[in-house]
């Protein structure tokens, strides 16, 4: 990505400056449940990823921007990296490698309350090809959840994994902590650029991608495990209300889930469950669209979509 984007006539490129614009291109990456999407969300200072207790909340690779006075940075959150059980899994790890190769600096996210084990050592194997090209940061998320004797420890043990050239650095999405550190980590990481997007644009992704993340975000809070994998989310229809005053928008969406007993889990007793999920999906939307909106939601049975190619390119993946 770096090298195509920036053109062949940035001044300045071969003997860079201080007070030079810098721009690159940021991945995220790691085992599900890292804390990449708080992370995006943090750094860009507005919610543009959906963030859940829940493994493999992320199902796209969604772009962030953060605008600075001298530097632009495009964060690029994705998929955690997983040895994959179907198709969809085969896919979702297939973009993110995909995406890995096209960026300027992969930062590793290894939680600080978790040990690294089998699932971050083979993230890095697929890693290790892409850093002759590219430069490897190693971040030690959730830094707010122990003390300072095992984030040390965390630290020292993601350097060692990593080598001597990867620079490692604890963060708190959460409580704010290191976040100015880390974003003039990846500046100084950057080469001299443009800027690739409009000052104050925070995300590329269509409003109608964010929408339906929002409402898969409000089902996915409060359920049982086997159910964030199985859920999907599709925006069939939007609507502007014509003469409507305050303006109003009618937003019409579908949730998949893969078996009756599923569609039981959404819907809850009486609807009480979608009408709660409908409910705070709602608020994130007006907020994203900036008007009321009617939200219409309704859960479709599609079997064993995770497996069936067919279904898998109907959904959008």
């Amino acid at each position: 990505m770096s090298d195509e984007r920036r053109g062949e006539d940035v001044p300045g490129e071969d003997l860079p400056g201080e007070d030079e614009f810098r721009s690159g291109f940021v991945c995220f990456v790691g085992r599900p449940n890292t804390g990449k999407s708080t992370l995006t969300n943090a750094l860009v200072g507005d919610k543009i990823a959906i963030t859940s207790n829940r493994p493999q909340t992320t199902r796209h690779t969604i772009r962030g921007i953060v605008n600075l006075p001298a530097a632009q940075l495009v964060l690029v959150d994705t998929p955690g990296l997983h040895r994959p059980r179907t198709l969809l899994g085969k896919r979702l790890n297939e973009l993110v490698l995909d995406t890995l190769s096209e960026v300027d600096i992969i930062c590793l996210c290894i939680p600080a309350d978790e040990a690294i084990g089998p699932g971050d050592k083979w993230i890095i194997e697929q890693i290790r090809p892409l850093e002759k090209r590219t430069k490897v940061v190693g971040i030690v998320t959730k830094l707010d959840k122990v003390g300072p004797g095992k984030v040390a420890q965390q630290l020292m043990a993601l350097s060692e994994l990593l080598g001597p050239a990867a620079e490692v650095i604890p963060v708190s999405a959460k409580s704010g902590k290191q976040l100015d550190v880390l974003t003039d980590l990846l500046v100084s990481a950057c080469e001299p650029g443009p800027a690739f997007y409009p000052d104050g644009e925070l995300t590329d992704e269509p409003e109608e991608v964010l929408m339906a993340e929002f409402i898969r975000e409000a089902a996915l809070e409060g359920v049982r495990d086997e159910l964030p994998h199985s859920l999907a989310v599709t925006i069939e229809e939007v609507i502007e209300r014509e003469d409507s005053d305050p303006p109003m928008v009618d937003v019409h969406a579908l949730l998949y889930v893969e078996r009756d007993s599923q569609k039981g889990i959404i819907i809850g007793h009486r609807g009480a469950r979608l009408k709660e999920v409908g409910t705070v999906a709602r608020q994130q939307i007006e907020k994203l669209l900036g008007c009321r909106v009617y939200l219409d939601l309704h859960v479709k049975v599609a079997k064993d979509w995770q497996r069936d190619p067919k279904q898998l390119g109907r959904l959008g993946f």
